[in-house]
């Protein structure tokens, strides 16, 4: 039996040895350890940037410094390749940020949501950070309609839950997720990480805080379980290293 693993971050790169240049953070590096591969097959799906050919550049240097085999998922202008073959082929998939509300029509019109859930029940690690962690819950908060964020609520539901992304880093996130919280927009329970983080899930169950960085203090960035009980939001801060009760 496959083990299901998603790995839902605000982070993934760090800066690489020169300018506009990336490498990987210390929780991809240790995602790729987990395929058990030596060259690991990594798909990249860019579809929240519209399949930005310079992110592409910059995220096939980096993978290709660690020593993968990279390709792509791109929709744009046409798919460059069948999506469930593509994602069940791989190892890791990687999911670029960007608009998770176009990531999600397009994403529905050419199937590659049903592809990704073959991927994954399949064992290969999904993973992506910003509309790449927001797309494999239920939904959250987006940036996706304009400046002021508003609620997107048609995610895969991969895992039943909200997701909080950039939780540290725009003064927006953490009130309107809990007032969507409250007024059952979204799910009685999410899962939230600041910039640099990332949250394991094996199956349903989120299971360890990671980062890019193995420096990363306890009092510094971190994720947060929260939830609705009794109609109040009760938020719990995990450190780096840490699992959720």
């Amino acid at each position: 039996m496959h083990t299901r693993r998603i790995l839902a971050t605000s982070g993934g790169f760090v800066n690489g040895p020169v300018q506009m240049s990336w490498r990987l953070g210390t929780m991809l590096l240790d995602a790729l350890s987990l395929t058990d591969k030596v060259r690991p097959r990594v798909c990249l799906v860019n579809t929240a940037l519209g399949d930005s050919l310079t992110h592409y550049a910059l995220a096939y240097e980096a993978f290709g410094a660690a020593g993968c085999d990279v390709t792509e998922l791109k929709l744009f202008p046409q798919p460059s390749a069948d999506p469930e073959d593509r994602l069940c082929s791989s190892n890791l998939v990687w999911v670029g940020g960007g608009s998770v509300a176009n990531l999600l029509a397009l994403w529905r019109l050419h199937g590659v949501d049903w592809a990704m859930r073959a991927a994954w029940e399949q064992g290969v690690i999904l993973g992506g950070v910003s509309a790449g962690s927001l797309c494999w819950h239920v939904g959250g908060t987006t940036d996706s309609f304009g400046p002021e964020l508003q609620p997107v609520t048609n995610g895969l539901g991969f895992l039943p839950y909200a997701n909080g992304v950039h939780y540290d880093a725009e003064a927006q996130r953490r009130p309107l997720l809990h007032d969507l919280m409250q007024r059952e927009v979204l799910p009685a329970l999410a899962y939230a990480t600041d910039d640099t983080i990332g949250i394991w899930y094996e199956g349903l169950e989120a299971t360890v805080v990671v980062a890019d960085r193995n420096d990363t203090p306890p009092d510094g960035p971190a994720a947060y379980k929260v939830e609705l009980i009794n109609g109040a939001i009760v938020e719990s801060r995990v450190a780096v290293g840490r699992h959720f009760d």
